[in-house]
């Protein structure tokens, strides 16, 4: 189970802003999409080791899975 901290507003967790992962605390620098599932909520966000991370909150199990984003757009060289 991965440990994301939210920002609850008045819908509850509205949206992320830390998390952690590989054993590191990292914060949300900007969430650049969200969007809905069936079951989920769903965050692509970049933290502030400026990488870019999918979260995903399970509603009825109260459950995040944090997993990095793959970057098709980079190119290295």
């Amino acid at each position: 189970m991965q440990t994301v901290r939210s920002y609850s507003g008045y819908k509850g967790d509205e949206r992320p802003v830390s998390f952690r992962f590989g054993g590191r605390q990292l914060q949300v620098r900007t969430i650049v999409r969200s969007w809905y599932d069936p079951d989920r909520l769903c965050f692509l966000v970049e933290a502030d080791d400026r990488k870019s991370y999918l979260l995903l909150h399970n509603v009825s199990s109260d459950v995040w899975e944090v997993t990095p984003a793959v970057d098709h757009g980079s190119s290295e060289g």
